[in-house]
């Protein structure tokens, strides 16, 4: 299984795309598409939406999960950085 994800050009939000061809920050309101239809899909998706950059296909599992490499990767698109946010640039600090 499939579904289609991007960061939103205005604020950089990560989203994902829903049955209704909208844009949702919600995981769980994500279409879910089998292996074989995502390139269609993704192509579709990436041709009509102007306001969403960097859109590509992620793996989930049939219960909607999240499953191969990319569980890390977007998990830490989803949350945000994996070190302690009082430390390093994104605290403010000198680089």
């Amino acid at each position: 299984m499939k579904a289609v994800t991007g960061n939103r050009l205005s604020d950089g939000a990560v989203v994902y795309l829903t049955n209704e061809d909208q844009w949702t920050e919600k995981f769980a309101n994500a279409a879910r598409f089998v292996t074989e239809d995502g390139p269609d899909v993704l192509a579709a998706a990436q041709t009509r939406s102007a306001e969403i950059a960097d859109v590509y296909l992620i793996d989930i599992d049939e219960e909607g999960a999240l499953s191969g490499r990319a569980v890390v990767r977007e998990t830490i698109r989803t949350l945000g950085p994996s070190v302690r946010p009082d430390l390093g640039y994104q605290a403010g600090g000198e680089l």
